[in-house]
């Protein structure tokens, strides 16, 4: 089942889509936006989820703002504009409207991100060691000085970088594996061969959808939220 709820965020109000399997319950997942803003690829990611057997909600970062997706500019404007303190409180809500929720059945919570999520996703579980167990951030993570304070991280990651991206190099995303485990972080960045920014995007704005190793990364992803997410 599918719907939008409203959760609090810190004082105010945020909302988001969530998912609830067919079951009726399961380990719950953070999905986390790419810069177009909560879209239909965005939904059928969260959607995928459920149909593996999670509660899955992804958070409207944008606040109703969307970019379609020949729209770059547009979308480079909202990601630019957002509030990073409005997006972080909104994560964090999200995150405890899942904890709380009587669907949610594990203790602890798992991240899933893309692109502007996938950034968003490392500094989530770094401010929120206390919930978030296990994050899977494809093509995007923080550089410089958006990176957040390490020590607090505890989460297991497993990520996936693209090997052709112009926005998240491949070099980068290496150092900064290297970085965190020399810290004793559980830290996993696969950089996959051939392939370009948003290679797991279904809506494929960029050109670069991969099928063939979408359909290799989504059951590891959802093995590895299982394994992680209790």
């Amino acid at each position: 089942m599918a719907e939008t709820v409203e959760f609090r965020s810190n004082g105010s109000k945020a909302s988001g889509y969530l998912v609830t399997p067919a079951s009726g319950s399961g380990p719950g997942v953070l999905v986390i936006q790419e810069w177009w803003g909560l879209d239909s690829g965005i939904k059928e990611m969260a959607n995928r989820l459920g149909q593996a057997g999670f509660v899955a909600l992804a958070p409207d970062l944008y606040h109703g703002e969307l970019a379609a997706h020949d729209e770059m500019d547009k979308a480079s404007h909202l990601m630019q504009s957002m509030p990073p303190d409005r997006a972080g409180r909104d994560m964090s809500g999200a995150i405890d409207y899942l904890a709380s929720h009587p669907s949610v059945t594990s203790k602890g919570i798992g991240v899933v991100g893309f692109c502007m999520g996938g950034m968003l996703s490392f500094i989530i579980a770094a401010n929120r060691p206390d919930k978030v167990k296990a994050v899977v951030p494809f093509y995007g993570f923080p550089q410089g000085a958006t990176e957040p304070d390490w020590s607090k991280l505890t989460a297991v990651i497993s990520g996936h970088m693209a090997e052709q991206d112009s926005f998240f190099s491949p070099e980068a995303a290496r150092a900064l594996e290297a970085k965190l485990r020399a810290l004793g972080k559980n830290v996993t960045l696969t950089v996959h061969p051939g392939t370009g920014h948003a290679f797991m995007a279904p809506h494929n704005a960029l050109g670069t959808f991969n099928s063939e190793v979408a359909s290799k990364v989504w059951p590891q992803t959802v093995a590895f939220l299982k394994e992680n997410v209790k």
